[in-house]
């Protein structure tokens, strides 16, 4: 009986020692470990990839924004703010209906076939719009220039990048709207398009948050150059 208790005691220090051991390994120094790593090789990534602008953080690069008006009265949605570069379109994300309390950002698709009634009817609709949005009186933009990318959301609903053709299917509309020449957008356009990942993954993409940050950067600077010629 004696040894029966004594064994079990052993058994339990064990235990409780490889607990501590473990705990201490798995749940503090690998941690600590990973997280210096992180931190020292690409502390970017590690910190969700922020985008900051006047030393404020405005975003991240791998989640995509919205820009539009602010909700007018009898309105569903926003109209889209047309001085600014638009991402892919948002269908399909749903409202939260769970806790109305807070605004969340909600992921996903519209998980419809392509040959769905409603889907077609949004396609069509958005190119129709985007067609619309984007001629301006010296240009006008035919139906067979629109990309897919600007008529359809991604898988996820959040995608923060655009193709270098729907950038420069804006890059008109963008000029006008901001009193810029179209040389200097397209130029904006050309300076924050990237190439394939390791120059065979993915296609070339644009980051509408980067890109619209570089144009009120632009338009910051072109106003005191306005000032100053009528001066």
């Amino acid at each position: 009986m004696n040894n029966s208790v004594v064994n079990t005691a052993r058994l339990l220090g064990a235990g409780l020692r490889a607990l501590l051991v473990l705990t201490v390994l798995t749940g503090v120094i690998y941690p600590l470990a990973v997280t210096g790593v992180a931190q020292t090789v690409f502390s970017d990534k590690a910190n969700g990839s922020e985008i900051k602008a006047d030393g404020k953080v405005v975003g991240s690069s791998l989640i995509g924004q919205s820009y539009n008006l602010p909700l007018k009265k009898g309105q569903e949605t926003p109209a889209p703010d047309l001085k600014w570069f638009q991402g892919r379109p948002q269908n399909g994300l749903g409202g939260n209906s769970v806790n109305t309390r807070y605004k969340l950002i909600l992921s996903g698709a519209t998980n419809r076939s392509a040959d769905n009634k409603d889907l077609i009817a949004w396609v069509t609709a958005a190119k129709a719009a985007v067609v619309k949005d984007n001629s301006t009186p010296d240009h006008t933009v035919r139906p067979s220039e629109v990309p897919a990318d600007a008529v359809t959301s991604s898988g996820s609903g959040l995608d923060p990048d655009i193709s270098p053709a729907y950038a420069d299917l804006q890059v008109h509309r963008i000029a006008e709207k901001n009193g810029l020449t179209v040389a200097q957008v397209q130029k904006l356009v050309a300076d924050h398009t990237d190439g394939r990942t390791l120059g065979f993954i993915g296609e070339p993409r644009v980051n509408v948050l980067e890109l619209n940050i570089a144009l009120k950067e632009l338009k910051a600077l072109k106003e005191p150059e306005a000032l100053g010629a009528g001066s």
